[in-house]
């Protein structure tokens, strides 16, 4: 029996296939990256929004309630949280744009690695979230908020930041997939609003009532802003005492790694099984 390439691809060669995909990821990645010179304002919008929340929350509405000290040192860190999971709305737009376009079909039809398109989206994606986490960290020293903590736990409370966005591109990547228009976008949208806001992000979870609270403390955006917070040595003055609370560093990483499990193979599959 003889097998056979599909149309439009050329045999692998053995031992090619890792350097391959690393080849054809950066190739997506490229053109990823060269759509933010063509539409610098989608990029601007991108920055700026996060931004003018951090801003509304801290100096218009102002929900200190029951957090001693500084209300930005409080906030800050919970809203760079916010900011890596409402990523998943503009990967969710790029890949179902991609879709209409026909440029996805495009691609499987080259002698391309299967998922580069994925990893490119993947990886610009993840380059424009640490733009904007740079971004957040300027705006948050500016109006006051500072870490106390070593450099080295700054470097940690970034990497469960991006960490979170990793989970929350390959959620929406697949959500895309499965929605296929961008005007469905908006009902994903309205979906994770609530969610990003059902989090310790602007106020602690004991300001809550209590069947409110405890779905609060499990929000897998609740235990990375309480990491990052610790990992700051942003201290709210009050800690819940139950499970999640009191071990909220090890969910903010399981979390993302659990999520990541699920949605990334579920993506990849979608992808493979498209057209067929």
């Amino acid at each position: 029996m003889t097998s056979r390439t599909p149309v439009g691809r050329t045999p692998v060669a053995k031992g090619a296939p890792l350097s391959w995909a690393v080849i054809d990821s950066w190739t997506m990645t490229r053109r990823e990256l060269a759509h933010w010179v063509r539409q610098p304002v989608q990029v601007l919008v991108g920055l700026v929004f996060p931004v003018m929340l951090l801003l509304m929350f801290n100096y218009l509405i102002g929900g200190g309630k029951g957090i001693a000290g500084d209300y930005a040192e409080f906030l800050v860190p919970g809203m760079f949280a916010l900011t890596m999971a409402f990523g998943l709305d503009a990967t969710m737009v790029a890949v179902t744009q991609d879709l209409n376009k026909g440029v996805i079909d495009r691609f499987r039809s080259m002698p391309m690695i299967n998922g580069a398109v994925l990893v490119g989206r993947s990886v610009a994606d993840m380059l424009q979230s640490l733009a904007s986490l740079i971004v957040m960290i300027g705006v948050g020293l500016a109006i006051g908020w500072r870490w106390h903590g070593s450099f080295a736990a700054m470097l940690g409370a970034v990497g469960l930041l991006l960490l979170l966005r990793f989970a929350m591109l390959w959620i929406g990547i697949h959500l895309a997939m499965v929605a296929g228009k961008p005007e469905l976008v908006m009902a994903v949208q309205i979906l994770v609003w609530p969610v990003g806001f059902l989090s310790n992000a602007f106020t602690v979870p004991q300001n809550m009532p209590g069947w409110l609270g405890a779905m609060v403390e499990w929000n897998p955006m609740s235990a990375t802003a309480t990491a990052v917070r610790d990992l700051f040595g942003n201290d709210p003055g009050v800690v819940g005492t139950s499970w999640a609370a009191e071990h909220a560093g090890l969910l903010a990483v399981v979390w993302p790694v659990v999520l990541v499990g699920v949605f990334m193979p579920l993506a990849v599959r979608r992808f493979g099984g498209l057209s067929k």
